[in-house]
């Protein structure tokens, strides 16, 4: 999953990103609200992380700015103020949640499940396919009931997969959703992961779940 922090507090807009980095999140960082809006019309993300208060295009404008072009992905609130005239402003204007600073990472880190999980019309963190589960909460991946350990990569791009299984995935939508432009790779690196995730996922099981669809992309499904 892919997210977009914009904070003009460098220490902790950098912060945030490492902690979520190390969550499997692909994680881009600007730090005021014009530049956001570039990294908006420039790549396609999951949840959009905003504080309020940020030079140039502040958070709500921005918001606002989103919801007027028909982007409608979840965006979640960042604001030192906390009144309640405050929080209705910033939800009027379109974000889909609202954190108050300070806060704690593990409040941010569960309401990000909460977005993500929305823009897939789920009711839980926990995916399956046939006998493949993935539990984002605690990050866990099992098939048959036996735990498949995976790099940070192979779980985020099995988890954008799993949110999408049944859907043809482009290498261009599996890039978008899974890297960020700090990622500096090879340009066949999608083949290379999915190769790499089949080795763990569908080697040596009768039923393969990850299909490549010629000329289109890949897709997760299970084959009838």
């Amino acid at each position: 999953m892919r997210l977009l922090i914009a904070e003009d507090d460098k220490t902790t807009a950098d912060t945030l990103a490492r902690r979520l980095r190390d969550e499997h999140y692909a994680v881009d960082v600007c730090y005021d609200g014009d530049e956001a809006w570039a990294y908006l019309g420039s790549a396609e993300y999951d949840v959009a992380v905003l504080d309020i208060m940020m030079p140039g295009m502040d958070g709500l404008t921005l918001i606002r700015k989103m919801r007027g072009s028909g982007m409608d992905i979840p965006v979640l609130l960042l604001t030192a103020r906390d009144a309640v005239t405050d929080r209705v402003e910033g939800l009027n204007a379109g974000a889909d949640d609202y954190l108050t600073k300070p806060f704690a990472f593990e409040e941010l880190s569960a309401r990000l499940r909460v977005l993500t999980r929305r823009g897939n019309k789920q009711t839980t963190n926990r995916f399956e396919i046939a006998d493949l589960t993935l539990d984002a909460d605690s990050h866990r991946v099992t098939r048959g009931g036996s735990e498949i350990s995976l790099t940070s990569r192979e779980y985020a791009l099995l988890e954008y997969m799993i949110r999408n299984k049944g859907h043809v995935l482009s290498r261009s939508q599996i890039e978008e959703h899974v890297w960020s432009y700090a990622y500096e790779g090879a340009s066949n690196m999608v083949d290379v992961y999915i190769r790499s995730l089949r080795k763990k996922i569908d080697d040596g099981r009768a039923q393969k779940l990850i299909h490549t669809v010629r000329y289109a992309g890949y897709v997760l499904r299970e084959e009838t």
